[in-house]
């Protein structure tokens, strides 16, 4: 749709002719049965570049999480978290539904909450008025924050105090790619703290399926069981498999353009009266900026840019998000400037 301004989401992306072509001749199998080769040298590649011993290919970023939660708890414990993790709010509340957790938020700035914050939520296990703290979830890039990076120094301190306190240390790194890129620290450099990570493909590498888990052979084990009673066993899965890899070979060293975008449409909606916009929030590709209060809602500002054929996502009352990706040019940021100073100047 080149008419078509998509600032939806970094998954709009559709596959490239190289990565189509890839997909066409990926040599594959049965990966349930552990023998498609195009599915094997993924998750060595991913397991290489996250620093961990093994990985997981499954369809999606939600199983993968999914995943992590069941493997590192029992019915009845609780997770920290913050309070707008993807966990929590877009996963149609699948670790109460799938693992009968529960998820306890803390309230972080940009995404970001502290190891002081755990450690007063921190319960006896010997009282059993309490359900069993059991996991920290760190979410890195912050989706709901706006692409925001959680810094390594408060990582360390909560690494620190899980290891106090015998509790697994979990990273949702959906964009973990995009993290890197920002800021010139490798994924595994990343990830080097947790006990377990996952990853996207299909975000801002712009391959057209799935994700992995990442973690200790013995993580795998158990990561594979519960893909199996998720219905995540896929069998000729290298054809899709064959996307991501290219994803992880070709797209990865381009994503300072879509931050350099992403910076250019923040800075030009912060001229903009009708918007508030945290510039410092902008780190790497997703642009959150809000309605002034008593102005046009969330909504209504996502129903004028779309009348222009630019289209973005609302969510709250006033909120707005727009997404650059590797679909999208400067012409097309542009564009969306354009159309923003002519309706909200």
């Amino acid at each position: 749709m080149p008419d078509i301004v998509d600032l939806r989401s970094d998954t709009v992306t559709r596959p490239s002719p190289e990565m189509r072509r890839a997909m066409s001749e990926a040599e594959v199998g049965d990966d349930v049965f552990g023998d498609d080769p195009t599915v094997i040298r993924l998750q060595e590649r991913a397991a290489e570049l996250l620093g961990k011993e093994a990985a997981l290919y499954v369809p999606s970023g939600t199983m993968a999480n999914q995943i992590a939660v069941a493997c590192h708890t029992r019915p009845g414990d609780e997770v920290l978290c913050e309070a707008g993790c993807h966990v929590l709010n877009f996963e149609g509340g699948a670790p109460a539904h799938i693992s009968g957790v529960l998820l306890t938020p803390l309230e972080g700035k940009r995404g970001v909450f502290t190891a002081g914050q755990v450690e007063e939520r921190i319960k006896p296990l010997s009282n059993h008025h309490f359900p069993p703290n059991r996991l920290i979830w760190v979410e890195n890039s912050h989706n709901r924050a706006g692409g925001t990076i959680f810094p390594m120094d408060e990582i360390q301190r909560l690494r620190k105090l899980a290891d106090q306190h015998h509790l697994a240390f979990h990273l949702d790194g959906a964009r973990i790619w995009n993290v890197a890129a920002a800021s010139g620290k490798s994924e595994a450099w990343w990830a080097e703290p947790f006990d377990t990570v996952n990853a996207c493909f299909s975000k801002g590498l712009g391959a057209p399926v799935g994700s992995v888990t990442a973690g200790s052979k013995d993580y795998i084990e158990r990561a594979h069981r519960m893909r199996k009673r998720l219905g995540g066993g896929m069998r000729q899965a290298g054809i899709i498999a064959a996307g991501a890899l290219y994803a992880l070979e070709h797209n990865r060293a381009r994503l300072a353009e879509d931050h350099a975008r992403a910076r250019r449409l923040a800075e030009a909606i912060a001229e903009l009266p009708a918007f508030s916009i945290d510039l410092e929030a902008i780190q790497t590709n997703i642009v959150i900026f809000e309605a002034a209060p008593g102005k046009r809602t969330g909504a209504e500002v996502v129903e004028i840019l779309k009348s222009e054929g630019v289209w973005g996502t609302s969510f709250g009352r006033s909120k707005i998000r727009l997404v650059t990706h590797l679909d999208m040019d400067d012409a097309g940021i542009e564009r969306t400037v354009e159309v923003l100073r002519k309706h909200f100047r």
